[in-house]
C-alpha cells in the first residue's frame, strides 16, 4: 500500500494535533510534520525534500499569524514543488475559493468540519493519486480518468453543464452537513443563480441530494438541498 507523507500546518495547536492524531490512525498516510505558521510550514516542507523523503499533501490553515496559507500555495508552485495541498479555513468567501483553486488546492474545507469529513477528504486524495503511477507513459483514458475527465462522466450531463464545476458543488455539499440553497451555492461557486439551480437539479435528478422547501423565510419558500450520504 502507498503511504502518503502530510504536513499539518493550522494556527491553533490543539486543532494541529487533533488533525495530525486522526491522520496518524489511516494506514495510507503518515504526518511528517506540523507547523503554527507560514514560516514554520515553508521550513518543513524544505526539510522534507533535503531529506528525500518528499511529503505528498499539506492540510494547510489559509489564516496563518505570520502569511496567508495562499502565500504557501504559491511557494510550492514557484518553487516547482509536487506537493498537493487541501485548503483548510473558516472562510466562506467565493474569493478565497477562487485563489485557492487557482493554486492548485485538491480540496477545500470550511470550518467546523467534522473528521468524518476530513476522512471523506483523505480518502478521495487517496483514490485520485492512486488512478495513475508514478512512473511510465499513460494514455489517454488514465490520463482522463485522473483529471476526471472520463467520457462516461461528461456524456450524460445537460448541454451547459461542466464536469469541473459539478465536481466543485459535489465536494461542497458532501463535505458538510448544512443544506444549500441555489442562492448560496452561486454565491460560493460565482455562478449565477438559474446556473446554480440547473447543477443542482441535475443532482437531484440523479439520486444524489435531497430537495425540500426552506422554512423560517420570509417571502416564498426558498428550496434548499442537501447531500444523501
Amino acid at each position: 500500500m502507498t503511504t502518503y507523507r502530510v504536513i499539518v500546518i493550522d494556527d491553533e495547536e490543539v486543532t494541529a494535533s487533533a488533525h495530525a492524531q486522526f491522520i496518524r490512525e489511516r494506514p495510507d498516510f503518515e504526518v511528517a510534520g506540523t507547523a503554527y505558521n507560514a514560516q514554520g510550514a515553508i521550513a518543513a516542507i524544505k526539510a522534507s525534500f533535503a531529506r528525500k523523503t518528499p511529503v505528498d499533501l499539506l492540510l494547510l490553515d489559509i489564516n496563518l499569524p505570520d502569511r496567508s496559507g495562499h502565500e504557501v500555495a504559491k511557494f510550492l508552485r514557484a518553487e516547482g514543488l509536487p506537493v498537493d495541498v487541501i485548503m483548510v479555513t473558516a472562510d466562506r468567501d467565493a474569493s478565497s475559493l477562487r485563489t485557492a483553486s487557482l493554486h492548485g488546492a485538491f480540496g477545500y474545507l470550511v470550518k467546523p468540519f467534522t473528521l468524518e469529513h476530513l476522512g471523506r477528504k483523505l480518502d478521495s486524495y487517496s483514490a485520485h493519486r492512486g488512478r495513475v503511477p508514478d512512473t511510465g507513459e499513460l494514455d489517454q483514458a488514465a490520463i482522463d480518468s485522473f483529471f476526471h475527465r472520463s467520457e462516461d462522466e461528461t456524456r450524460d450531463l445537460p448541454k451547459g453543464l461542466s464536469q469541473e464545476t459539478l465536481v466543485n458543488i459535489v465536494e461542497t455539499l458532501s463535505d458538510h452537513d448544512s443544506a444549500y440553497s441555489a442562492r448560496e451555492i452561486a454565491d460560493r461557486m460565482t455562478l449565477s443563480r438559474v446556473t446554480a439551480r440547473r447543477y443542482l437539479e441535475y443532482l437531484h435528478a440523479s439520486r444524489r441530494v435531497e430537495r425540500r422547501p426552506r422554512h423560517g423565510t420570509p417571502g416564498r419558500p426558498e428550496l434548499e438541498y442537501a447531500w444523501r450520504g
